[in-house]
């Protein structure tokens, strides 16, 4: 009876907003300052492997979906909001509004090699391994170097160990990985960090749902530091 009384009482106060979170390595992060800002998901969905669920005052709906997949769902309006990281929207290029960095989730995309020499020094095309092959693609562009762009869905470190590339373009935490592979930061791009997107007609259409939520969260960021 509760929920029913909150998601009436939700529903008189605003529109639901839709958001569109990136499932893995930033889920829990996102999930833990939406429940810092107010935002709280029910223990037994939380847990469950539903990929659709509201919060328990019936305000918000959360469909947890991959990473390259959270722009698109935003841009397309089926997502009002999304929460995903700068890398994934630099390599999407999606038309979205991005009101709020986070500051959870955060890596760097580098150029990474066996030897800096290995980049700096190449003479013909430069091999380059990457999940980010529009994103590597303009790095080098806009330096005049002359790349092939090796696409890869797994691990890229191991590249150009065996000899498929030069060098990766890859996102990079801790560096551990690289490490353990021979491999070292030639070269930061950028920083990334998650992200609060939103839909441009969203943004205007449900304008105080949208403004609420920012607010919550940048409250939420604001009480951690």
């Amino acid at each position: 009876m509760n929920d029913e009384r909150a998601k009436e009482g939700a529903s008189i106060a605003g529109p639901v907003l839709t958001i569109a979170v990136a499932k893995g390595r930033m889920q829990d992060e996102a999930l833990r300052l939406l429940a810092r800002a107010g935002i709280e998901l029910d223990e037994a969905t939380n847990g469950s492997r539903r990929l659709a669920v509201e919060d328990r005052c019936g305000r918000y709906r959360f469909v947890f979906v991959k990473p390259a997949d959270v722009p698109v769902y935003v841009e397309h309006g089926i997502a009002d909001c999304g929460i995903v990281g700068r890398d994934v929207l630099i390599e999407s290029e999606a038309d979205v509004l991005q009101p709020l960095d986070l500051g959870i989730g955060r890596c760097r995309i580098v150029v990474a090699a066996k030897r800096t020499e290995d980049v700096a020094r190449n003479l013909g095309m430069l091999r380059v391994a990457t999940k980010y092959p529009r994103l590597a693609a303009a790095h080098f562009g806009r330096r005049g170097i002359p790349v092939e762009i090796i696409e890869l869905a797994g691990s890229v470190e191991l590249a150009p160990v065996l000899g498929l590339s030069d060098c990766i373009v890859d996102l990079v935490e801790t560096g551990r990985t690289l490490a353990e592979n021979g491999l070292q930061v030639v070269e930061v791009i950028a920083e990334s960090t998650g992200r609060l997107v939103a839909n441009r007609a969203s943004y205007q259409l449900k304008a105080e749902a949208v403004a609420a939520l920012i607010a919550a969260l940048g409250r939420a960021m604001e009480s951690k530091e």
